[in-house]
């Protein structure tokens, strides 16, 4: 059984999941006619609010960063929650999907009300495109990396007594 490393775990599911998640935003939105800029500094208008708009390539990088905190809080929260529901390394691919599910709605549904990000009306079409990229982005890289980087060791059973 692979030695477990939760910090290479966290670490490559995190860095995984940021990759993927921001490139297909970037590729879907895109083809939408969002622009890559406006895209990364309305992620930090999550902190800056309406401003971010306005402070060009430096709050883009910093909805970037701020995307990387999230993608890596994400893969954590995974790790730590796997060391107590076995079921999330055990079915490792439908947890991701659900995990991926979860986290779509808790930022849409609890962090972007919170936040001082933009609030947009909702939309059926926005909501089940941003679901499927949560699940095959966000959710599936997270569950399946903390399980092969993070495996829960077997509990060895006790030697049986057998008599002759």
């Amino acid at each position: 059984m692979p030695k477990t490393n939760f910090a290479k775990a966290i670490g490559i599911a995190g860095l995984i999941c940021s990759v993927m998640d921001i490139s297909a935003a970037l590729i879907v939105y895109g083809a939408m006619g969002a622009k890559p800029l406006r895209l990364l500094q309305g992620i930090a208008g999550g902190v800056l609010g309406p401003r971010a708009y306005n402070g060009g390539v430096r709050t883009a990088v910093f909805g970037l960063l701020l995307h990387f905190v999230i993608a890596f809080s994400a893969a954590t929260i995974f790790f730590l929650g796997s060391r107590f529901i076995r079921f999330l390394i055990d079915h490792a691919a439908l947890s991701g999907v659900l995990y991926g599910i979860a986290v779509y709605f808790f930022m849409n549904r609890v962090v972007v009300p919170l936040s001082a990000a933009t609030k947009y009306p909702f939309s059926v079409k926005a909501m089940l495109i941003g679901v499927v990229i949560h699940i095959f982005c966000v959710g599936i890289p997270i569950s399946l990396n903390i399980r092969k980087y993070a495996p829960i060791r077997q509990k060895l059973a006790p030697p049986s007594i057998t008599t002759a």
